[in-house]
């Protein structure tokens, strides 16, 4: 299983990252940097944008495109948080831009999204993101895993930063996941890395490309 740590610059981090092959996010609402990362997942910065109480600017996020899109293993369509269809309608928008670049396109599912509203949007092209509500995402977490399964997409969590919320995306199937506190806490890695490490448990990464 894939983990991508939030951007940071402080060099003794990012260099445990890089030792211990994770891949960084780099977000719309951030610094432009990839901080010489060769994996790398291109946020829309929507989650920063709700808790700063701003709606969603695309304008950065075309930045980082054009900046990193050729690049990026993996593209997060704009959504809403907590948005719920009106979210998916926003990033269905987004799909015919995003296509345009070969990483995979992940779609946030939010609050009160069905697999039905998804499903034909999915694809080794177009996985799914789950995103919404702490509670909503927990409950919901080995759904989306059973329909990623269902229709050969990969499968992403945002927002895990503890060993515990790695290993239930490890039970429910998860391929990768991202977080800031491995970022932000560099003593903390080898804790999570060790949650992470599919090796001990006979696992198999099933990348995209």
């Amino acid at each position: 299983m894939l983990g991508y740590a939030s951007r940071t610059g402080t060099r003794r981090n990012l260099d445990a990252l890089r030792a211990a092959g994770w891949g960084l996010v780099v977000s719309a609402a951030g610094r432009h940097r990839d901080e010489g990362f060769e994996d790398i997942l291109l946020d829309n910065g929507a989650w920063s944008y709700h808790w700063a109480g701003r709606s969603f600017d695309p304008g950065p996020f075309r930045a980082i495109l054009s900046m990193f899109g050729t690049k990026a293993g993996f593209l997060v369509a704009p959504d809403v948080v907590e948005g719920g269809l009106g979210s998916l309608a926003l990033s269905v928008s987004w799909l015919p831009d995003l296509a345009a670049y070969p990483g995979v396109i992940l779609i946030p599912v939010q609050d009160g999204m069905e697999d039905a509203d998804v499903r034909s949007l999915l694809g080794p092209r177009v996985g799914i993101f789950l995103g919404g509500s702490t509670a909503w995402k927990l409950a919901t977490m080995d759904r989306w895993g059973r329909l990623a399964r269902e229709v050969g997409c990969w499968y992403h969590v945002g927002r895990v930063n503890s060993a515990r919320r790695i290993a239930m995306c490890h039970k429910a199937g998860a391929d990768s996941f991202d977080g800031s506190c491995a970022s932000r806490f560099s003593v903390k890695l080898p804790l999570l890395e060790a949650a992470r490490d599919l090796r001990e448990r006979g696992g198999q990464r099933r990348m995209p490309w």
